[in-house]
C-alpha cells in the first residue's frame, strides 16, 4: 500500500510539473470550401440570427440558452449564452461582406477573452474558402496547459461540424 501511494504521489507531482511548464496559449483552425460566394455565406455568418441554422453549438450541448443581443448584424453585434459551464458570450469587432468577421469571446462572465474570426478567400468567383479561427490563453496554472491541449480536438471538432452545416445551407440556397 506504501509503494502504490508513493507512486500517486510521484505521478501526481509529475503532472503537475508537466501541467507547469506547458503552454496556456492555444489555436484553433478549421477551414472548409464551399461552392459560392463570399457575399452568399456572410448572408449566414454575419448575422447572429441565422447562426443557429449552422453552428454545432445546440447539437454539442443540447442545454445551451442563447440570448441574441440587439444588433444581430454588423460590429457589434452580439449574443450571450448560459449552460452548465457558466455561459460566455461574443460581440463582433469587424464585419464584411467580402473579408468576414471577428469577433470577441468572453466566458464565465468575462473571465477568459479569446479572439475568433471566419474568414473568406475569395480566389474563385464560385468557390470560396471559409477559414475559422479560434485564439486565447487558458491561464489556469498548472491545469490550464491541459485545457489548452485538448481545445483543438474539443472546439475544432465543433468549427468543422459548424462549416460542414454552412457549406451544406449555402450550396443548396443558391
Amino acid at each position: 500500500m506504501r509503494k502504490f501511494l508513493s507512486f500517486i504521489i510521484l505521478l501526481l507531482l509529475i503532472l503537475g510539473i508537466i501541467g507547469y511548464l506547458l503552454p496556456t496559449n492555444f489555436t484553433v483552425s478549421r477551414t472548409e470550401t464551399i461552392s459560392s460566394t463570399a457575399a452568399h455565406i456572410h448572408e449566414y455568418v454575419g448575422d447572429l440570427n441565422k447562426w443557429q441554422t449552422w453552428t454545432a453549438w445546440k447539437g454539442e450541448n443540447p442545454e445551451i440558452v442563447i440570448t441574441i443581443g440587439e444588433r444581430t448584424t454588423g460590429i457589434g453585434a452580439s449574443q450571450s449564452w448560459t449552460d452548465k459551464h457558466g455561459g460566455g458570450s461574443l460581440s463582433f469587432t469587424s464585419w464584411s461582406p467580402e473579408k468576414g468577421i471577428e469577433y470577441d469571446l468572453f466566458f464565465q462572465g468575462g473571465k477568459y477573452k479569446s479572439k475568433s474570426a471566419i474568414k473568406y478567400d475569395t480566389s474563385s468567383q464560385t468557390r470560396t474558402r471559409v477559414h475559422w479561427t479560434l485564439e486565447g490563453d487558458m491561464s489556469m496554472p498548472i491545469i490550464g496547459g491541459y485545457f489548452a491541449l485538448f481545445m483543438n480536438y474539443s472546439i475544432g471538432k465543433m468549427f468543422q461540424d459548424g462549416l460542414n452545416q454552412l457549406k451544406t445551407i449555402v450550396e443548396q440556397d443558391k
